[in-house]
């Protein structure tokens, strides 16, 4: 993309983890992309000429094992891919205020970053997949499920896309472990959930149910659920000039 300089850094096994990022003021986005995402779709690009306009600095990566970023897809779990958003966001940390946007199962990992990190300001948070690997063991046959967990390992689907990305059972183990942490609150920052009413792959209802259990623990949370009409990719003219206007949102 004009004007982003490619960065790479070192991840927990010495692979690179590769992204881009561009330098403004005032504030920042740090855009995480879905499962098996690359860096550069059409929302991240759509982020990027918005802060390019409004001078603020942006930054997107590829995962190890996805994209440019190196590792074979095998050899990484749920707690890989969190640990380099980790390793991303602290990069950026001297900056300006970092407002983190996350898509489907970045959406999951914003939230656990917002909890984490002191010099994250705001979440935008589309279509989040929160306890996404859990929730996919449980809608299987029990019989695949069974040979998932006997033997390791499962496409997350049989299709062309998807066939040759092999998931460990870890992805699974480690989403419970992570969702069964959701509501340690450590920190209150501002959050808004976008969700698509036609999305029949992350519907609706997770996001819903997930802000109605955060209201209950925290009656004073401050968050927002928008349910918008849209598809989970959310990517139609009017989807992104609605999720460019959150992003745009002052930070609070």
């Amino acid at each position: 993309m004009t004007n982003t300089t490619r960065f790479e850094i070192l991840g927990s096994d010495s692979k690179l983890i590769v992204g881009d990022r561009l330098l403004g003021h005032n504030r920042q986005l740090l855009f995480i992309t879905g499962f098996l995402s690359k860096r550069w779709g059409t929302k991240s690009k759509a982020l990027a000429e918005l802060c390019r306009k409004q001078h603020w600095g942006f930054c997107c990566f590829d995962f190890r094992g996805n994209g440019d970023s190196e590792g074979a897809f095998r050899d990484y779990t749920l707690y890989d891919w969190l640990d380099d958003s980790r390793r991303v966001i602290h990069m950026i940390k001297d900056g300006p205020p970092v407002t983190i946007i996350g898509s489907s199962l970045g959406g999951w990992l914003a939230w656990i970053l917002g909890q984490e990190c002191e010099y994250a300001h705001q979440l935008v948070l589309l279509a989040p997949a929160f306890n996404m690997m859990n929730k996919r063991a449980e809608e299987i046959p029990a019989s695949r499920r069974d040979q998932w967990e006997k033997t390791g390992w499962m496409p997350w689907a049989d299709d062309a896309l998807h066939g040759n990305f092999p998931l460990s059972w870890k992805w699974v183990e480690e989403s419970k472990t992570l969702w069964a942490q959701r509501f340690h609150i450590r920190l209150r920052i501002s959050t808004t959930i976008l969700h698509g009413l036609q999305d029949d792959v992350i519907p609706p209802q997770g996001s819903w149910d997930f802000t109605e259990e955060l209201l209950k623990q925290d009656s004073q949370y401050p968050i927002e659920l928008l349910l918008k009409n849209g598809d989970h990719r959310f990517s139609s003219p009017a989807n992104l000039a609605t999720f460019l206007e959150l992003a745009s949102l002052p930070q609070e």
